[in-house]
């Protein structure tokens, strides 16, 4: 397969899992306890990628560079990805996934003061407007969705900066890796982190596991972590940063949707009016970038 077509495959496979990554995050995150649920993705991850490896002939590097790329990606893999378990129990799946939705703006705005990508101007510049004006709107939103629904819009965004800063990171330190070495390296640095959080905090392992959180969880584990991150990397390793962080721009109304059909999730005005502003924040900072090109 060509090289355009791998990244094209990478690239896709990268926006069909992260559509449905939202709602399994979810079922993870309230049917058991939230750090069971992330912690015991993370270690299945780590398993299956480290036999992967073995199985493909490759291995770990511990030069500096390699070292430095696992600690900058298990940044986004751990910090990111608990702030986003933690705020899963206050909104619904759909908003996590629009609320990413202005990932491109934060690591566009990164790219720029450390990567020396293009500066923001024009029609860039309003995308960046709108997507503000549609976060203002989603959090109005949340205040009258539920008391405290405020709190997983505050961890979203906390975890949409630790992953632009994760992302823009590695893009700088530019080593050329295969994407499931620094899955399973960054793995390596995180699942240690979450399993100190878990024993930190004493939670309990459950005692019982409902069946819509196994699945979800295996689906996590092995497709999301996995499969996900190790293609997330690949298509990292040949597209700028502002541009791989798009792929947000076509997850939010699927994830949308289907949180609405398979876990009867109620879509507000405020939550439709605010993806209708990020989105079109997003494809104007999608044209102000062919346009500067």
């Amino acid at each position: 397969m060509e090289l355009k077509h791998r990244i094209q495959a990478s690239y896709l496979a990268v926006a069909i899992i992260w559509s449905t990554t939202p709602l399994a995050i979810q079922w993870s995150a309230t049917e058991v306890n939230y750090l069971f649920g992330v912690t015991s993705r993370m270690v299945i991850g780590l398993v299956i990628s480290l036999a992967l490896l073995r199985l493909m002939g490759l291995s770990l590097h511990l030069h500096r560079q390699a070292v430095l790329t696992y600690v900058a990606a298990g940044l986004g893999i751990y910090g990111a990805m608990i702030c986003v378990y933690w705020g899963a129990r206050y909104i619904p799946s759909g908003w996590i996934s629009v609320l990413f939705g202005l990932t491109p703006i934060v690591t566009g705005i990164m790219a720029r003061r450390f990567l020396g990508e293009r500066a923001l101007g024009g029609i860039r510049l309003l995308g960046v407007f709108l997507g503000i004006a549609g976060l203002m709107v989603v959090f109005w939103g949340s205040l009258h969705f539920s008391p405290r629904a405020w709190y997983g819009v505050a961890a979203l965004m906390v975890s949409v900066t630790l992953h632009s800063i994760s992302t823009v990171w590695t893009k700088a330190l530019g080593w050329q890796a295969h994407g499931l070495e620094i899955t399973a390296g960054a793995l390596l640095f995180a699942v240690p982190l979450y399993l100190l959080t878990w024993g930190l905090f004493g939670e309990p392992w459950p005692s019982v596991i409902p069946l819509k959180a196994m699945i979800a969880i295996l689906y996590l584990g092995s497709i999301a972590t996995v499969l996900g991150f190790a293609a997330f990397y690949y298509v990292l390793r040949h597209v700028d940063a502002t541009r791989v962080a798009l792929l947000t721009l076509i997850t939010p109304i699927i994830a949308l949707w289907l949180g609405r059909w398979l876990n009867d999730e109620k879509l507000t005005w405020a939550v439709v009016t605010g993806t209708l502003l990020i989105l079109s924040g997003l494809m104007l900072y999608e044209l102000g970038e062919r346009r500067s090109r």
